[in-house]
């Protein structure tokens, strides 16, 4: 099968701005990244599937990113994790709306900028939690996006609702650059205890020193993830074009092969397709030029969306 991209972005500077893209060190993202660009890289890197995940904290940004997965046969966006306002009395509701918009049908997850939320409590709000069962009830899966000083209340939420699976990005941001793996490593191990737990193999270049890293400077963070999730808990992402601050798309790509080289094809394939594909229920495409027929939407067990087909 082909790979599974577990994490990207597209924004279009013409339909609205970034606001988190400022300064000079951040200058090359200040640009649009479309669908266009994305998928010949894609390919190149024999990417056949992909998930997109949301940027900023909007409603309209969901409904363009479903419609562009949508759009047909041949493209790589295969499942979107959106955003909506958890906090919303109407939260329910409004999944229900995006499912029925065009594309809808590839809402694979929820997510929300909780690394920017001021409250490190945030996670753990009444009305939080209560938008986070409605994003499992519509059986979707959500997105974390914390820092690592957020794990700890990352863990309390997921303990309090086990049928939400949870998929921590970019490890939970390590301070690589630093060299610094604890707390992070210990925190994150204890979020992994929780059976309804995933983790990102994503974000390592832009937490490491974006000119000088080197595979070794990531590898003691992957030994981490991959010893506490294993590798069927874990997928990777190239968080394109995030990543191009540090990397190229393939640049990553070679990097997340060389952190897992030690493991056995059945493993790399968990980490490269598997795992993504059972957590987000995307269709399972076969390499471009195989004689392999797509599989299921997704198979029966722990990984399948809750409430999926009802």
């Amino acid at each position: 099968m082909g790979i599974v991209d577990a994490h990207h972005h597209l924004w279009d500077l013409s339909v609205r701005g970034q606001d988190w893209i400022t300064g000079e060190r951040m200058a090359p993202l200040a640009r649009s990244f479309t669908l266009d660009d994305l998928a010949p890289e894609a390919r190149a890197a024999g990417v056949t599937a992909t998930v997109v995940v949301q940027t900023v904290t909007v409603p309209e940004e969901t409904p363009e990113l479903l419609a562009l997965a949508g759009k047909g046969e041949g493209e790589p966006v295969a499942g979107v994790v959106g955003w909506t306002d958890l906090t919303a009395p109407g939260v329910a509701d409004e999944l229900a709306r995006l499912r029925e918009l065009p594309g809808g049908e590839r809402l694979v997850g929820i997510r929300h900028q909780v690394q920017g939320e001021p409250d490190p409590l945030w996670l753990l709000r009444t009305d939080v939690l209560r938008g986070l069962r409605a994003v499992a009830h519509a059986g979707l899966v959500y997105d974390l996006v914390v820092l690592p000083h957020q794990l700890p209340a990352a863990y309390r939420a997921a303990a309090r609702l086990p049928e939400l699976v949870f998929v921590l990005d970019h490890l939970g941001k390590p301070p690589i650059a630093a060299g610094q793996p604890r707390p992070w490593a210990d925190d994150v191990r204890i979020l992994a205890t929780l059976p309804n737990t995933r983790c990102k193999l994503s974000g390592m270049v832009t937490e490491a020193d974006w000119h000088s890293w080197q595979p070794a400077d990531l590898a003691p963070y992957a030994d981490t993830v991959l010893d506490a999730f294993g590798p069927d808990r874990l997928m990777f992402g190239s968080d394109w074009p995030v990543c191009r601050l540090a990397a190229s798309y393939t640049e990553v790509l070679d990097t997340a092969r060389t952190l897992t080289a030690a493991l056995t094809p059945a493993e790399q394939h968990q980490i490269f397709s598997g795992t993504a594909t059972r957590v987000y229920g995307l269709p399972e495409r076969p390499r471009p030029g195989t004689d392999g027929a797509a599989g299921p939407a997704y198979r029966a067990g722990d990984d399948a969306p809750r409430g999926a087909g009802a």
